[in-house]
C-alpha cells in the first residue's frame, strides 16, 4: 500500500474509505477497536469507510500510525478532502450523493435538490449581491449538479416538508416561482418525490428553529444535518440523529397530506403564472 496513490477524479473519498476498510481488516481490528484510540465511535469509522464522512488530516496521521500504512492516508487525505462546496456544507453535500433516502424540512426556500436554474440563480445572487457573474455561474452549476441526483428513477428516495413560506416568498419574481413550483409538482406527479406542505395555519411546530436534513445509507449509519446562515452541523451520534428524526416525524404529522399539498403547490403556481401575465 505504501507506494499507492488514489485518483482524485474517481470518487477519492470512496476509494480512501475502501482502503481504510482493507487496512483495518488486515490489522485484525473491528471498527470500534480502531475508533477507540481516535476517540470516535465505531459508527464514525464505518462512515469513513463508506465515504459518507471526510477523513481529516489529524485522523489520517493517527490511522497511519495505528495501522502501519507508511503515510498512505496522510498522502491521500488532501485529495479526498477537496470539495466544490462551502466548508460548512461540503460533508453534507457529499454524503447526500451517497444516500439511499433523504428527508428534508425547508423553512424558507426551495431545497437545493428541487431548485430550477432561474430559482438557484436568484438565491445565489441574494446570498452574494456583489459577486461576479462567473462566481454566480459556478454556484448555480454546482447546485444543479446536486439536483441531478433526481435523474435516477428511484434512488435516493426524497421526502420533503416545505413550510408554506417556501411557496409564498417570491424568489426571483412570479415567473421564476411559477416555474419552480411546476417543476416540483411535476416530480410529485411522476412519483419521483414525496412533498408535504406545512401550512401557516398550523402555527408553532417542532422545528421552528430551522432546517433539517436526514440521510440514510445502505451500509453506513444515518446522518442528520442542520444548517444556518453560513454554518452547518453534521450529526452522527445515534441519540442526536434520533432526536432530529422525531422532529421530522412531528413535522410530517402536522403538514398537509401529500395530495392536498400537491393541490396547494399547483394552485399557488397558477397564481404566480397569472401575476406574471398580468
Amino acid at each position: 500500500m505504501a507506494g499507492k496513490s488514489l485518483d482524485p477524479s474517481s470518487s477519492p473519498r470512496a476509494l480512501l474509505g475502501a482502503e481504510l476498510r482493507v487496512a483495518r481488516e488486515r490489522a485484525g481490528l473491528s471498527q470500534a477497536e480502531l475508533g477507540e484510540p481516535l476517540f470516535v465511535s465505531g459508527s464514525f469509522i464505518g462512515q469513513l469507510e463508506a465515504g459518507t464522512r471526510r477523513m481529516h488530516i489529524e485522523f489520517a496521521r493517527q490511522i497511519d500510525e495505528i495501522l502501519h500504512t507508511d503515510g498512505f492516508f496522510v498522502r491521500n487525505c488532501n485529495a479526498a478532502a477537496k470539495s466544490k462546496y462551502p466548508d460548512h456544507f461540503a460533508a453534507a453535500a457529499e454524503a447526500e450523493a451517497l444516500a439511499t433516502a433523504i428527508r428534508e424540512y425547508a423553512p424558507l426556500i426551495v431545497p437545493g435538490l428541487l431548485q430550477t436554474e432561474s430559482y438557484a440563480r436568484a438565491v445565489c445572487r441574494a446570498y452574494q449581491p456583489t459577486a461576479t457573474t462567473d462566481v454566480i455561474d459556478e454556484l448555480v452549476t454546482n447546485r444543479l449538479e446536486r439536483a441531478a441526483l433526481l435523474n435516477e428513477p428511484t434512488t435516493p428516495m426524497l421526502w420533503c416538508v416545505l413550510d408554506e413560506a417556501v411557496l409564498r416568498r417570491q424568489v426571483g419574481g412570479p415567473a421564476v416561482m411559477a416555474e419552480v413550483l411546476r417543476h416540483i409538482a411535476g416530480l410529485i406527479r411522476s412519483h419521483r418525490i414525496i412533498v408535504q406542505v406545512l401550512p401557516f395555519s398550523h402555527g408553532a411546530h417542532a422545528s421552528t428553529g430551522g432546517s433539517i436534513k436526514l440521510m440514510s445509507f445502505e451500509d453506513a449509519p444515518p446522518l442528520a444535518y442542520s444548517q444556518g446562515n453560513g454554518t452547518g452541523l453534521l450529526f452522527d451520534d445515534p441519540a442526536e440523529v434520533a432526536r432530529h428524526s422525531l422532529t421530522y416525524d412531528l413535522l410530517t404529522a402536522s403538514a398537509l397530506p401529500p395530495h392536498e399539498s400537491l393541490a396547494l403547490i399547483e394552485s399557488v403556481a397558477e397564481d404566480y403564472a397569472h401575476d406574471q401575465h398580468a
